[in-house]
């Protein structure tokens, strides 16, 4: 069933159902209203008499529209106004024509979907899994707590060339450094020319 009902200087067509941005109305989200200005009822292809027919709806919100902006201007007579505006709106919700109320809808079944099977991080046992593989998960976590061996090297020959090796380059670097230094003020400063 469908209605065509006036709000706000406005006609909607709803149905239960329906939710309807219309001009403020008096009340609070949750307060119910009626609708009485009903234009026109149908059911299908046919019509229905309006006479003392209503509209229940509900309030679902209390909002503001977008903002519109109001400018004026006179052309050589350097007047210019702007101001904005945000219009009061009612949100509703249709809950029912005359008698006529929205078809409660049927909760859809859960479908069991097959659960991915998924594999457990490194180092957790599976709960599901043989007792081996926890005795080897378990191992795994042992040796992950043990300290690392020391990377140097064994010989102390080996080990100084390394640190001969490195020790040229720092001093490369520093030398490189200076070069690209800003000179003494001394050696800044320019002599007078002579003339």
């Amino acid at each position: 069933m469908f209605a065509v009902v006036r709000t706000g200087g406005k006609q909607y067509r709803v149905a239960p159902g329906d939710k309807i941005v219309v001009e403020k109305l008096d009340g609070n989200a949750g307060d119910k209203v009626t609708l009485g200005d009903v234009l026109l009822a149908g059911d299908g292809g046919s019509l229905k008499d309006t006479k003392g027919l209503t509209v229940a709806a509900e309030i679902v919100a209390q909002a503001k529209g977008d903002k519109v902006t109001v400018f004026k201007k006179r052309r050589r007579h350097n007047y210019r106004r702007k101001k904005g505006h945000r219009q009061l709106h009612t949100i509703l919700k249709i809950v029912a024509i005359g008698d006529h109320k929205e078809p409660k809808k049927a909760m859809p079944k859960a479908e069991a979907a097959p659960k991915a099977e998924t594999k457990p991080a490194k180092g957790a046992p599976a709960s599901d899994a043989k007792p081996e593989a926890v005795a080897d998960a378990q191992k795994a976590s042992d040796v992950a707590g043990k300290p690392t061996p020391n990377p140097a090297p064994k010989d102390e020959k080996a080990a100084g060339a390394k640190a001969k090796k490195a020790a040229p380059a720092k001093a490369e670097a520093k030398s490189a450094s200076t070069k690209n230094a800003a000179p003494a003020k001394a050696a800044a400063k320019k002599s007078p020319k002579a003339k």
